[in-house]
């Protein structure tokens, strides 16, 4: 009897200590410790519009840094994009189609490992491999906790994440209403989820793409690799939406010259502005304070009616 009371409290702990979203507009389904055969369980919080119903089909935008998307109380930052305040201004006023947002939390281990794209860096020498991985966040802190495992991550996301919320809830599973989008890192995954599945993502949204992969330009080797991938494996324009952006202070100073050269790869494979668009923001930061001020031009470009 005391083990089974035991329990009950350890599990009303671990209950009132879920890092449960708070919205303004719509509801939040939270999904704690979503487990996975490809990577660590993490939090998934799906974000259903006001009236939601499953007498309606609607799309879905998977959304990276789940924790920074709806509520800036449960994160350190304490900064957030507002996800739910534009996602619902803009379906009120009929701006864009009817979407539920799955907001994905990281993982216990490093972002950085689950958000480089992996082909592009496994195409690196060695030894330039192994300088990447030396470099440190913080003194006693490594950026990359273990190896690169991104290609883990999007098969997390298309073969486990996206079966469950297809079943679970009122989606349009096609193509082209399924996207995805993410800042900085997020970014960078983003891009890649739409080259390795095109045939799963119709849209990605890249806000602050982190072209250099960590914190400097210099003698650095990851934006070619980068570029070179985009270059050979970025899928057909003929059904495919990509937003890139970037700021012009702190960290977004390093973007510009590295989006200048994605943008020549854009171009040259077709793209038009029906269906990319790359915009600079004077005075924007690297932070979600930034991002969330221009959220609604990448929402609108991917989900317009």
């Amino acid at each position: 009897m005391k083990k089974i009371i035991l329990l009950i409290f350890i599990a009303s702990i671990h209950y009132s200590f879920a890092q449960i979203p708070k919205v303004s507009s719509g509801t939040i389904q939270h999904f704690e410790k979503f487990a996975s055969s490809f990577v660590d369980a993490r939090d998934v919080d799906v974000w259903l519009p006001d009236g939601y119903s499953a007498q309606k089909k609607y799309a879905v935008l998977y959304m990276h840094d789940g924790k920074a998307l709806f509520d800036s109380s449960i994160i350190w930052t304490h900064q957030e994009w507002g996800v739910d305040e534009w996602m619902g201004k803009l379906l009120s006023d009929k701006k864009i189609k009817d979407c539920i947002v799955v907001g994905i939390s990281n993982g216990e281990k490093s972002r950085h490992s689950e958000y480089l794209p992996q082909k592009p860096f496994d195409n690196l020498p060695k030894e330039k491999q192994d300088s990447i991985y030396k470099v440190f966040r913080y003194p006693t802190q490594a950026l990359f906790n273990g190896p690169i495992r991104s290609d883990k991550y999007l098969q997390f996301i298309v073969k486990e994440l996206k079966p469950f919320i297809d079943t679970h809830f009122s989606t349009l599973t096609d193509q082209p209403n399924t996207f995805i989008a993410g800042s900085s890192m997020g970014g960078l995954i983003s891009w890649y989820a739409i080259c390795e599945y095109p045939e799963i993502f119709g849209g990605a949204a890249c806000l602050s793409t982190h072209w250099t992969g960590i914190f400097t330009a210099f003698n650095n080797p990851l934006p070619d690799v980068f570029l070179a991938y985009l270059k050979e494996h970025l899928p057909s324009p003929g059904n495919h939406k990509i937003y890139f952006d970037y700021g012009n202070r702190t960290l977004d100073t390093l973007y510009k010259p590295f989006q200048l050269k994605a943008d020549e790869i854009m171009k040259a494979k077709g793209y038009t502005q029906k269906n990319w668009m790359t915009k600079e923001y004077d005075g924007a930061a690297h932070n979600e304070i930034s991002w969330r001020k221009r959220l609604d031009i990448p929402l609108l470009f991917l989900l317009k009616k």
